[in-house]
This record gives structure tokens, C-alpha cells and sequence, in this order.
């Protein structure tokens, strides 16, 4: 920590990085007798990711471009602890002494479509222009729809917006938590179904990331919530299991009710066909067991190489 014992904390530069610092630090502070806003100092820093924020992000380097430079920050002690959206933490650890101390409660998991027209996603006419960033939302448009355009759409969540109403598109699919915690629901046209549209891991989902062995992961453990980090755990550990990234048409999704915990995987081919669709359950406690059987069952399925090939993508732009 700094000489004035203040906690420095590295965030990307954008409203929904500071958005998700300011409900994480405020739980904190309510968490503790001697903490105000002012114990803590925020640095913002310019992530690969932001900087090329026109480019597909899978052309670019794909794995950890909105983390690496915050984990350098975190490495060379120019910040105490880095705060992450966890869906862009790649499941595969870059730098072994690091480590997340402390989740956050996850927001809702699903995807939103905002459309101009205020037309859902059925009622959408053919040819309509969708946009996306993501490799998954674009498998799972084409296996609904393949009569939609789809058209790449980079920037952050205000940046996308605005190219919305600026009609480059008809309508766009976004987080719901991101636009949850920048109080942008109103702009929402539909909530979209998960069975339709599941979820990428850790979706929804806010970590906290320090060297290992820091003293501030007791302080963090205060609001960590054990049910989002074992959820989220599961989730991560079938991606490392299958050696696959944010950047793969795959959706891991785990949910703990009572003491089981139910964990799903829909795998979607680059044109929207599924490859893989499987739900399993075992005990709360098992998950790690559970997260390995699901990626055997996921290996046995359809292999590695074909995985690894879900890694290549030509044309993000699709026209029907």
C-alpha cells in the first residue's frame, strides 16, 4: 500500500469500470468501521483492449486484452489490487502470483437487445442490421436467425449506444449487468431468453485481483460472495479444462441451488449450428469434480482440434 495507506486500485478507463469500483468499494466501506472513499485512490489505465476499440478483439490478441496492463500495474506494485469485469479474465492465469481475492455479488447474467425500433428480436424485420462484438451472441443470432445481418460493434456501452441512434444499426445486444449498474435499463426492448441466448462464464460477474498472499485479502473477504465465486470457479474451469476463451462461440453457465450446483455448456459452430449442448448436477461442494466432468463430456463430444478451430473466424460481418 501506499505511504498515506491508501488502497490504490487500477480500473480500465470507462463509466462501467467505475461504476462496478464504486458498488464494490462502497460495499466495503459499509462492511467496516474506520473506511472511507477517501482510503482508497483509483488509477485508471489504458488496457490493449481500449485502445484498439474498432478492432475484432479475437484479431488482436483475444486473451486478457482488457487485464494485462492492470496485472502489470498489480506486478510492479504501481497498484495494490486491480478490479475486473471477470467474463474478460481468461480462465488460464497469466501471471501465476496473482490471484482474485474477493467476488462481487453477480448482477443478472443475460443478454439485452436494444433495438431502434423497439421491435424485439423475433419481430425484427429480414435483413435487419444486429451488432455485436461477441463471437458467441453472433453464433447464437445465425442459429436463430440466419435472415439478420450482423455487423462487428466495438466501443464502450455509451459509444454503442450512440452508434444505435445513430442508425448504423437496427439493434444491438449488450450485458444486461453493465447496463444494470450504469443505470441504462430504460433503453432496454428485451430482456433475451438464456435458453436462446446462455450466458458467457462469469458473465455478470465483478473480481477483485491482488499479488498472492496479500494482506488485503482479508479486507476483501468481507464482501466476498462465496456463492458468485463458486459459481464463477465452475464456469472458468471448464474453459481451462477445454483450453477455450471468452473469444469461442461457447457458453458455460452455473447456477447453486440449495447444495447442488447445476452447470450447462452450449458449444455453437461459426455458421449457428450447436455442436454441444449438456446439463449436468452434483453436490455444491463437488464442483470442481463437476466442472472436470463436464469437460470430458465436452472432449469426448466433439475434441480438442475442433474446439481449437473455434478459434478461427474470417468474416465477423454477416449478410444472409
Amino acid at each position: 500500500m501506499s505511504k498515506l495507506n491508501q488502497i490504490s486500485v487500477g480500473i480500465r478507463e470507462s463509466k462501467l469500470s467505475r461504476a462496478q469500483t464504486d458498488i464494490l468499494l462502497k460495499q466495503l466501506i459499509n462492511a467496516t468501521d474506520n473506511m472511507s472513499i477517501e482510503s482508497f485512490s483509483i488509477k485508471t489505465i489504458k488496457t490493449k483492449g481500449d485502445i484498439h476499440n474498432v478492432h475484432r478483439l479475437d484479431q488482436i490478441g483475444g486473451k486478457g486484452l482488457f487485464i494485462k496492463e492492470i496485472e502489470k500495474n498489480i506486478i510492479n506494485s504501481s497498484v495494490d489490487v486491480g478490479i475486473h469485469s471477470m467474463k474478460d479474465v481468461p480462465a488460464e492465469d497469466s501471471f501465476n502470483d496473482l490471484e482474485i481475492i474477493c467476488w462481487l455479488e453477480r448482477e443478472n447474467h443475460r443478454d439485452a437487445l436494444i433495438s431502434n425500433s423497439g421491435q424485439k428480436f423475433f419481430d425484427l424485420p429480414p435483413g435487419a442490421i444486429i451488432g455485436t462484438s461477441s463471437i458467441r451472441r453472433r453464433a447464437q443470432i445465425l442459429s436463430l436467425r440466419k435472415d439478420l445481418r450482423i455487423k462487428l460493434l466495438r466501443g464502450n456501452v455509451d459509444t454503442r449506444i450512440k452508434k444505435l441512434r445513430e442508425n448504423n444499426y437496427d439493434a444491438i445486444i449488450l450485458s444486461l449487468a453493465g447496463l444494470k449498474r450504469l443505470g441504462l435499463i430504460d433503453h432496454v426492448t428485451e430482456e433475451l431468453n438464456e435458453e436462446q441466448f446462455p450466458p458467457a462464464a462469469s458473465q455478470g460477474t465483478v473480481g477483485v485481483q491482488s499479488k498472492r498472499g496479500s494482506i488485503l485479502k482479508k479486507l476483501f473477504g468481507l464482501i466476498n460472495h462465496h456463492k458468485t465465486e463458486i459459481e464463477s470457479l465452475t464456469e472458468r474451469e471448464v474453459l481451462k479444462k477445454i483450453n477455450a476463451n471468452c473469444n469461442s462461440p461457447i457458453s458455460v453457465y452455473a447456477k447453486i441451488t440449495d447444495n447442488m450446483i447445476s452447470l450447462k455448456c452450449d458449444i455453437y459452430d461459426h455458421e449457428g449450428n450447436k455442436l454441444f449442448s449438456n446439463k449436468i448436477l452434483d453436490e455444491k461442494n463437488q464442483y470442481v469434480r463437476l466442472a472436470n466432468n463436464l469437460a470430458k463430456l465436452i472432449l469426448d463430444d466433439i475434441g480438442q482440434e475442433k474446439i481449437d478451430k473455434l478459434d478461427e473466424l474470417n468474416d465477423f460481418d454477416y449478410a444472409p
